[in-house]
């Protein structure tokens, strides 16, 4: 599989990491929604700080039938802009090999309805802040996961030279045979984390893992995750990494309320943005499984029910 010609679908703090990155080994599109963010990334290219330093050109546009042909799309969209985007690139690049970025379950099967690339399902830990339209700060490093999406018959060889690619572009990943017990990790952590921050309007801090007193906010956050553990065993899911583990270890870098020692996550910057965020995809995914494995998930309701009245707040 030849990769030399890639297309990013959507210009956020993912996207922009993404095209950054491999835009210093391979010709890179941007596909956006807004024509002033492609004017001032052609103008001025993309900036990446933090993390990693340094300024590439890009070609943005928000026009589909001006991409060129690409070998490989990366779709970096938030999950519920998923079809909207996607459908613009119906009939283009059928040979193409289309990668899933975004938390939650189900996008893989969105993209589907639209073409007949190859799919590649990928989650991924890295993140950072999106400073203005060609400029984001590179927090955390961390790893992309990624595999062949189950339900097509994409060649695990085709994964491990996108994988290659990432690596070379200094971006960290891991490729797994299996993607599906590492999804249900980060789904099960990003249900409760994200779901919590959205309501409390806290940055992911120390509290997420406090279990000290009765009040702690940590008893909550295990209990949630527990209630998706219970989830993923009667779905037939083995956990790649523990959820628990993974929300101690992310908070142990600070111990404050600060913000800047704390990861602001997706939807409480979406609920501070006054935006839709992914819940329907991430916390309603898991109250749907729970249904279909006869798992009561009490807590996960609730949850899910109170970031949808944040969502549809914003409607009025």
């Amino acid at each position: 599989m030849t990769l030399t010609r890639i297309c990013v679908v959507g210009a956020g703090t993912i996207g922009s990491l993404c095209a950054g990155h491999l835009a210093r080994v391979a010709d890179i599109s941007l596909l956006v929604r807004r024509p002033e963010q492609a004017e001032v990334l052609n103008a001025a290219g993309l900036r990446i700080s933090g993390k990693s330093d340094f300024t590439v050109a890009v070609h943005a546009t928000t026009d589909p039938a001006t991409l060129p042909e690409f070998d490989l799309a990366i779709v970096a969209t938030k999950a519920p802009h998923v079809a909207t985007a996607v459908s613009s690139l119906a009939g283009h690049s059928p040979n193409a090999t289309v990668m899933t970025i975004q938390n939650g379950l189900g996008v893989e099967e969105v993209i589907r309805r639209h073409g007949p690339w190859r799919l590649i399902s990928a989650v991924t830990f890295m993140s950072g802040t999106r400073r203005d339209d060609r400029h984001v700060e590179y927090e955390l490093d961390t790893a992309t996961w990624m595999g062949p999406y189950a339900g097509t018959a994409t060649p695990l060889p085709d994964v491990e030279e996108v994988g290659r690619l990432f690596e070379k572009a200094g971006l960290h990943v891991e490729v797994l045979s299996d993607l599906c017990p590492a999804q249900w990790s980060k789904l099960i952590f990003n249900s409760a984390v994200n779901g919590v921050a959205a309501v409390t309007d806290l940055p992911h801090v120390a509290l997420f893992a406090r279990r000290d007193r009765e009040s702690d906010l940590g008893h909550l956050v295990h209990d949630l995750m527990e209630e998706g553990l219970k989830v993923a065993t009667a779905r037939g899911v083995t956990l790649w990494e523990d959820p628990w583990k993974m929300n101690v270890e992310a908070v142990s870098r600070g111990s404050t309320l600060a913000e800047e020692y704390a990861h602001i996550p997706s939807m409480l910057a979406d609920i501070r943005a006054g935006r839709r965020t992914e819940a329907d995809f991430i916390q309603g995914s898991l109250v749907r499984e729970a249904a279909l494995a006869g798992v009561a998930v009490p807590l996960t309701t609730a949850l899910y029910r109170l970031v949808k009245a944040r969502d549809r707040s914003f409607d009025d």
